[in-house]
C-alpha cells in the first residue's frame, strides 16, 4: 500500500481483520500495537499468514509503510471504541411487585 494514496484507498478486509485481531489480543495504542502486529506476523498467528503474506494485503512493517499502517490502526481502534456504547440495565425484584425498577446506565471505561 502506497502511503501517499493510503487515505484514498479502501484497505483489504483481511488487512483490517489482521489489525483488529492484534488490537483485541492487546488493547494498546500505537506504537505498542505495532510491536504486537510484528509478533503476530512473526509467529503467523493470524490465519497462518506471515509478514510476506500480509504485505500482499497491504500490511507493511517497513519504515515507509508506517503512515499507512498507523492510519489503518487508528481507523480500527476508533471502530472498536465505538462498539463500547453505554448499556442500560433494569434491576427489578421478582418477589415484591410494589417496588419500582431502578434504571442504571453504565458508561464504558476510558481506554
Amino acid at each position: 500500500m502506497d502511503p501517499r494514496s493510503a487515505a484514498t484507498e479502501t484497505p483489504d478486509p483481511d488487512a483490517v481483520e489482521f489489525v483488529r485481531f492484534c488490537y483485541r489480543r492487546r488493547r494498546v495504542g500505537w506504537p505498542e500495537l505495532y510491536d504486537e502486529m510484528c509478533a503476530v506476523a512473526g509467529r503467523s498467528l493470524f490465519r497462518g499468514l506471515d509478514a510476506d503474506d500480509l504485505s500482499g494485503l497491504g500490511i507493511g512493517f517497513g519504515l515507509f509503510d508506517m503512515p499507512a499502517l498507523a492510519g489503518l490502526t487508528r481507523q480500527v481502534m476508533a471502530e472498536e471504541q465505538a462498539l463500547k456504547r453505554p448499556v442500560a440495565v433494569v434491576i427489578q425484584a421478582e418477589t415484591e411487585p410494589d417496588i419500582e425498577p431502578v434504571r442504571l446506565t453504565l458508561a464504558p471505561t476510558p481506554a
